[in-house]
């Protein structure tokens, strides 16, 4: 079966542009935030997906390599690097010794509640202007 669209007209474009003119605005204040607080913007994201893994405040390094859409031994590089500053420590899964579960320290949890703030805030500052383009493709 084949797929016929349309093609795309000079209002598309311009939505697409905007949607990754306004994403990449949101990243560039999401990586200048991280480096004032002394990390980088990928161990800022390490320490909220941990934060934010559904259901629990711990996360595998398989499940953080899937959230960060990393291979699994650059995730477990990362790790080391946050483990070094003490923002995360590694733990044994008591329910599978194969596992490693990656947690908060003290310290990641209080750069990472600082950091969530100030995004939280430029969210709001963007709302109505990061929208997701309706580009209809029939």
């Amino acid at each position: 079966m084949k797929v016929r669209t349309r093609g795309l007209t000079k209002p598309d474009f311009e939505q697409l542009s905007e949607f990754r003119y306004q994403m990449r605005r949101f990243e560039r204040f999401s990586e200048q935030a991280a480096q004032g607080e002394g990390i980088t913007p990928l161990q800022y994201l390490l320490l909220l997906h941990i934060k934010g893994y559904p259901e629990r405040d711990w996360a595998t390094v398989g499940e953080l390599a899937e959230r960060l859409q990393s291979q699994h031994h650059g995730v477990v590089a990362l790790v080391s690097r946050c483990e070094a500053l003490n923002l995360v420590r590694r733990q044994i899964s008591e329910t599978d010794r194969r596992q490693v579960e990656v947690h908060l320290e003290k310290a990641g949890e209080r750069v990472l509640a600082r950091l969530a703030e100030l995004h939280r805030a430029e969210l709001k500052s963007l709302e109505g202007a990061f929208q997701i383009p309706q580009i209809d493709l029939d």
